[in-house]
C-alpha cells in the first residue's frame, strides 16, 4: 500500500546534546522531503550547538565538539530549515514526543515562529509500538529485513524511518495510508503543546497535566490565579508551552460575540438545512 499524500511531508531526525526539550540543542539534523508526485529532496546538516556536547551524548551519536566547531549554528541554518518544512506535514521516529518539540524550540529560539495548526504529524515509533513493541534498529530488521548501519546518525535514522513506514503500510491495512489516518493512529493522546504540559480533555478544553492544578482547565486556573501564567512564562518551561498559554490568555481577553436571535435562527437553519 503506497503512502497517499495531498501535500509534501518531511521525515526528519535530530541528534542532540541531550534529551531535555527546553534546554538541549541540535547537533545534526537530516530532512527527507517527499512530494505528492513522488519526487524527493533531502538535506543533512551538522550543527554547532554553541554549548558543550556531553561525553555520554557524543558516545551515542559520534558527534564531538571538535567535529562541529566550524559548522553553522542552528540560528544560521534556521531560515533554510524553516523554508524546507514550510507547508509540510511532519514524520519521524519518536517525533511527537521529542524531535518536533525540540525543533520547535530551536526555531523559536532563532526568532522563527512555529506551530502545528495546519500540519499533521506521523510518529512511526507509535505505530511500531502499538503493533510490535520494538526499537528503531529492531523495527528496521523486522519490517525491512536489514541491519541498520549508521544508527544514531540523523541521515541513517531518517531514511530508515521512511522505509519502515512504507513497510508498515504494506503490513497493516487497517492503519490507512493517508496522512490524516496515520497521524491519528500514531498519536497517543491530544495535546495542546508538544511537551504534554497542557492536554485536551474530552470537551476539547485545554487542561494542565501537572502540579497543583493538574486536570483543571487552563481558563479556569488563569481566571482564579492570573499569576500562575506569569510564573510559567518566567520558569524553565519549553517556549512552545509558553506560547500556547499566551494564546489562551489572549483568547480569554477577547470579548465573546453574543449571537442575536436572527443569528441563532440562521445557524439552526444551516444546521438542519431548513428553508
Amino acid at each position: 500500500m503506497n503512502l497517499k499524500l495531498e501535500k509534501p511531508i518531511v521525515f526528519f531526525d535530530l541528534e542532540t546534546t541531550g534529551v531535555n526539550i527546553a534546554t538541549d540543542r541540535i547537533v545534526e539534523i537530516s530532512v527527507l522531503k517527499l512530494f505528492p508526485n513522488g519526487n524527493k529532496e533531502s538535506k543533512t546538516w551538522l550543527v554547532n550547538p554553541e554549548v558543550e556536547i556531553p561525553k555520554e551524548s557524543a558516545e551515542i551519536h559520534g558527534i564531538t565538539n571538535e567535529k562541529v566547531v566550524t559548522e553553522p549554528t542552528f540560528k544560521q541554518l534556521a531560515p533554510k530549515v524553516s523554508e524546507m518544512i514550510a507547508g509540510c506535514d511532519l514524520a519521524g521516529f519518536n517525533s511527537n514526543r521529542f524531535d518536533i518539540p525540540l525543533l520547535a524550540e530551536e526555531l523559536m529560539r532563532a526568532g522563527i515562529d512555529f506551530d502545528m495548526k495546519n500540519r499533521k504529524a506521523i510518529d512511526v515509533q507509535v505505530i511500531f509500538h502499538k503493533k510490535e513493541q520494538r526499537t528503531l534498529g529492531a523495527g528496521y530488521q523486522f519490517y525491512c529485513g536489514k541491519e541498520l548501519e549508521g544508527a544514531h546518525g540523523a541521515e541513517a535514522d531518517t531514511n530508515a524511518t521512511y522505509e519502515i513506514l512504507l513497510a508498515q503500510l504494506d503490513k497493516y491495512e487497517d492503519i490507512g495510508n493517508t496522512v490524516d489516518a496515520l497521524s491519528e493512529f500514531s498519536t497517543h493522546g491530544k495535546r495542546a503543546d508538544f511537551a504534554g504540559f497542557i492536554l485536551m480533555n474530552d470537551k476539547d478544553q485545554e487542561i494542565f497535566s501537572f502540579g497543583k492544578y493538574k486536570g483543571r482547565t487552563v481558563e479556569e486556573v488563569l481566571k482564579e490565579n492570573p499569576g500562575y501564567n506569569n510564573w510559567i512564562q518566567n520558569a524553565d518551561f519549553p517556549l512552545y508551552t509558553k506560547k500556547v498559554l499566551k494564546e489562551i490568555k489572549e483568547r480569554m481577553s477577547k470579548p465573546k460575540k453574543v449571537m442575536s436571535d436572527q443569528d441563532k435562527l440562521q445557524a439552526l437553519q444551516q444546521k438542519f438545512n431548513l428553508r
